[in-house]
């Protein structure tokens, strides 16, 4: 389940980049981004011990 939630979330930040274009606040934009592909990556990489 936690896999599929980063997968989802890198999935948001990949379409989120491509939004980029459309939006106003580029700052706010690109925090998302940055953070969705970051909790995205670590979810979906975390090894299950």
């Amino acid at each position: 389940m936690c896999r599929m939630l980063g997968f989802i979330m890198f999935c948001i930040a990949i379409g989120m980049i491509i939004a980029l274009l459309l939006m106003k606040n580029i700052f706010l934009c690109i925090c998302i981004i940055i953070t969705l592909i970051l909790v995205g990556y670590n979810m979906f990489c975390h090894q299950m011990k």
